[in-house]
C-alpha cells in the first residue's frame, strides 16, 4: 500500500514536487511506472506541471473542476459486516449537471429499521444488480473527479473498504465534505441534509435517505455553497483547505 503522509499531500496539493523526489517516492513501493499507474487509477489526481508533481485540483479552477457529488444507502454502519444497497452520484461542473449514476444493488439483507428510513425492501432488491459490478461501474464513473458528499468520511470510507474487498482497489480520489463546507460558509442551527434541504428548500421533492435524491439535494446546496464562497478562493484545492481549515461560522440559536 503507498502511504501518502500529510506532509506529503501538503506538498502535493500546494508547490508540488521536484521530479526527483517525485520518483523516489514512487520507488519505495516498487517499479515506479507500475505505481504510477496503480494510483492513477486509484483515482489519485497526480499531474505534472512546471517541472514538479502535484495534485490536478492544485491548479484547476473550480469552474474548470468536476464535482462527482455521492450518495449511498446501506443495509448497516458497519464496514465488512454491511453492504451498499443504493448508490447514487451527479457530476457537476461549472453550475452544470453533466451526468448522473444510480443503482440499486442485490442483498437478502435489509431489516426493517432500514426499510423504514430508506424505504428500500427486499422485493425491491431482489432483481437489482449484484455489488461487484455496479461498484466496478461506478468507479469507471468517478475516475479522477472530486468526490464530494454530505459527510463524505462515511461515504468515501465504505465506498472505498467495498471497492477493496472486492478486489477492485480502494479510491485515492480527492474529497470534499459539504458539511465542513456549509458550517464555513453559511450560518444555520443545524447542518443536517434533511435540516438543510427544509429550511433552504433545496430539493422539495426530494425522497430523503435515497441515494440519487440526497446527492440531487446535496448538489443543490453545493451551488448555494459556491456562490457564497469567498472569492478569493479560485481553485478546487484553495476551497479543500477552506473547508477543513477556516473557522467555522457561529450556529444560529
Amino acid at each position: 500500500m503507498v502511504e501518502l503522509t500529510q506532509k506529503l499531500e501538503h506538498i502535493l496539493s500546494t508547490k508540488g514536487l521536484k521530479s526527483h523526489s517525485y520518483y523516489a517516492w514512487l520507488h519505495e513501493y516498487g517499479e515506479t511506472s507500475l505505481v504510477e499507474q496503480v494510483l492513477m487509477a486509484q483515482g489519485m489526481p497526480l499531474i505534472k506541471h512546471n517541472g514538479r508533481f502535484m495534485f490536478k485540483t492544485a491548479i484547476t479552477n473550480i469552474e474548470e473542476e468536476i464535482f462527482c457529488i455521492v450518495d449511498i444507502e446501506t443495509n448497516g454502519s458497519k464496514l465488512g459486516v454491511n453492504q451498499i444497497i443504493e448508490i447514487g452520484a451527479i457530476k457537476f461542473q461549472n453550475s452544470k449537471i453533466i451526468d448522473t449514476f444510480s443503482s440499486l444493488i442485490y442483498t437478502d439483507k435489509v431489516n426493517k429499521t432500514i426499510t423504514g428510513v430508506t424505504g428500500i425492501t427486499l422485493e425491491m432488491l431482489k432483481d437489482a444488480p449484484q455489488l461487484k459490478p455496479v461498484m466496478f461501474e461506478f468507479k469507471e464513473f468517478l475516475g479522477q473527479t472530486l468526490f464530494v458528499a454530505h459527510d463524505v468520511k462515511f461515504d468515501y470510507g465504505f465506498i472505498s473498504h467495498t471497492l477493496d474487498t472486492l478486489g477492485l482497489e480502494p479510491i485515492r480520489n480527492r474529497k470534499l465534505c459539504t458539511i465542513d463546507l456549509a458550517e464555513r460558509t453559511i450560518a444555520s442551527k443545524r447542518y443536517g441534509l434533511a435540516y438543510l434541504n427544509d429550511t433552504l428548500k433545496l430539493n422539495p421533492e426530494a425522497s430523503h435517505h435515497r441515494a440519487l435524491d440526497d446527492a440531487q439535494t446535496t448538489t443543490n446546496l453545493l451551488k448555494i455553497l459556491l456562490d457564497k464562497k469567498d472569492k478569493s478562493i479560485k481553485t478546487t484545492e484553495a476551497l479543500i483547505h477552506f473547508s477543513k481549515q477556516a473557522p467555522k461560522i457561529p450556529k444560529v440559536l
